[in-house]
């Protein structure tokens, strides 16, 4: 048989099985971020926003919704494939992947590709939602698509390198919630950085989510703190980079091969 079909043949197959998995339990994976996100909407767009007033020349609530679609995109392709892979090492029928004649990229590929189906699936609802709200007005369909998808395969790739080195269900909680949830909320979702003082917002650009969320404000709104190149360049940046370590991490067998 052809290699090329016996690559995509299980990419497909890999990706299929992350599919079903979380539409199958979509009430847990789908619902709940979509109704967080529509009680933020609610809370700091509506209640708090109307008190806030314009911010950079949009209103309170137009402002942060891409920042909050992007919030859903990153948690969910980040928790797709962190909870699945480490399920897999767990069930210990990684094993199986590991044995089969495949390159460690169709394995990689297909568990990122998992997390970006459900990263994009959420963030759709969380955008629908979102128009009950308010009127969006793309600025640029292509920036918008464009980081839509590779903010989800950054952080679905992050998902799967925390799942290699997770001993425990308990260590595929801990980058959630000590890192993601602060570079999100300090990455410019509730404000613009011009806000801040020189020093905080030096500090700002060390924070990789500050250039997603800009990137993503650019595509909706037209209005970004950084530069459209910069922001690609980094994401671009962390995705090769996080990438290259993860196909090293199998390679090597890290947290894999006993």
């Amino acid at each position: 048989m052809n290699r090329a079909v016996v690559y995509w043949t299980a990419f497909r197959t890999i990706l299929t099985k992350e599919i079903l998995r979380f539409a199958r339990i979509w009430v847990q994976t789908v619902l709940p971020p979509a109704i967080t996100m529509a009680l933020y909407f609610v809370i700091f767009g509506k209640l708090i926003g109307s008190q806030i007033g314009d911010m950079e020349g949009f209103r309170y609530i137009d402002f942060i919704v891409p920042g909050l679609i992007l919030m859903s995109v990153i948690s969910n392709s980040y928790a797709n494939v962190v909870s699945s892979f480490y399920s897999s090492k767990f069930q210990r029928n990684v094993e199986e992947l590991l044995i089969a004649p495949l390159p460690n990229f169709i394995i990689l590929a297909g568990y990122v590709a998992g997390g970006v189906a459900r990263g994009v699936t959420v963030g759709i609802t969380v955008t629908l939602i979102s128009l009950l709200f308010t009127d969006l007005e793309v600025h640029s369909y292509g920036v918008t698509l464009a980081v839509f998808v590779l903010t989800s395969i950054l952080f679905a790739t992050a998902g799967f390198i925390n799942a290699v080195y997770a001993n425990s269900f308990d260590d595929i909680s801990i980058v959630p919630t000590f890192v993601l949830t602060p570079l999100t909320y300090l990455g410019g979702v509730f404000y613009s950085i011009n806000m801040l003082p020189d020093l905080w917002q030096a500090v700002s650009l060390a924070n990789p989510v500050l250039y997603m969320v800009n990137a993503f404000r650019y595509g909706l709104l037209g209005f970004t703190d950084i530069a459209i190149w910069q922001a690609f360049s980094i994401i671009v940046a962390f995705i090769v980079a996080l990438g290259l370590f993860a196909m090293w991490l199998l390679a090597r067998g890290v947290g894999i091969k006993s």
